[in-house]
């Protein structure tokens, strides 16, 4: 059995809930820090900051967890093994960036602008001390435990932070100079549990039925009837993972047509495939598709 951990804070909602499609629901009280999963490969579940994960999956405390490759990089836990990309942020799909932002009403448009000795607040001060020792700027450093955005320009000068959109940023009277690095969710692994054979395969198992249900998400399975003169035509019409699934029904000159689509695209694909001749459509939610 495997041991992971999961993160608690604004990734928890949408971890909770990718596992709970993935039929790996996790199962908590409001204070429960110790929850259960039925499943046998699963053991223990602890939920933790994802600031800590990273380094304790590392040091073997843990053969698995979630967190952002963002704290990856800051905790310096760079001998995990990340063996999924999970692609999800804590409003949903989606990577996040780090990024460098002043006040509106400075005169700076990029980073090579930020004057010696800025006050630099962030949550993030090793990722950011070393890209301002890369890009040869003194400036001081001053770690912060939350709304960042808030301490410029009263406090602070400049802030690197965490962004989706950067909305958040613009709404208090930020503007954006500069990008540190992209990150996004991942299933980070221990060496030393991938290198055990069961724990292997408890793991990659895990990881299969998470990609499952987040391939899923974008797609929906379109069931048809198809008259067998309208057959060809509606088959141009069709995307597909391979090509339609095509089947004769019994008794009439009819055939039943299957195949996949993205989700965003359903809505225009059924107005096409009823002026086609298509009939009886049914677009279907799918929970994990695994290839």
């Amino acid at each position: 059995m495997i041991t992971i951990a999961l993160p608690k804070g604004s990734l928890e909602q949408q971890t909770l809930q990718l596992f709970k499609e993935a039929d790996l629901e996790v199962r908590r009280t409001d204070r429960d820090y110790n929850p259960k999963i039925n499943d046998v490969r699963i053991g223990k579940v602890k939920i933790l900051r994802p600031q800590e994960i990273p380094r304790y999956v590392q040091m073997g405390y843990f053969d698995c967890g979630i967190a952002g490759m963002d704290w990856v990089n800051e905790s310096g836990a760079t001998d995990v093994v990340e063996i999924a990309d999970l692609s999800y942020s804590k409003t949903g799909e989606g990577n996040v960036k780090i990024v460098v932002a002043v006040h509106q009403s400075e005169p700076i448009d990029d980073i090579s602008q930020i004057r010696p000795k800025s006050r630099v607040t962030t949550e993030y001060p090793e990722i950011t001390r070393q890209f301002f020792e890369r890009a040869g700027i003194d400036v001081e450093l001053f770690p912060s435990y939350g709304a960042s955005e808030a301490k410029v320009p009263d406090l602070m000068d400049v802030v690197v932070d965490l962004t989706e959109t950067g909305s958040t940023l613009r709404k208090n009277g930020l503007k954006i100079i500069g990008e540190i690095m992209q990150s996004h969710t991942a299933l980070l692994a221990n060496r030393e549990a991938l290198a055990d054979p069961v724990k292997r395969k408890e793991i990659e198992e895990i990881r299969t039925l998470l990609l499952g249900v987040i391939e899923a998400r974008n797609l929906v399975l379109i069931s048809l009837n198809v008259p067998a003169d309208a057959l060809e035509r509606v088959i141009a019409v069709l995307p597909a993972m391979k090509t339609p699934t095509v089947s004769r029904l019994h008794g009439i000159d009819y055939f039943s047509v299957q195949t996949v689509a993205q989700k965003r695209q359903v809505n225009d694909l059924i107005t096409r495939l009823k002026d086609a001749g298509a009939e009886d459509i049914l677009e279907i939610p799918i929970t994990k598709i695994v290839r």
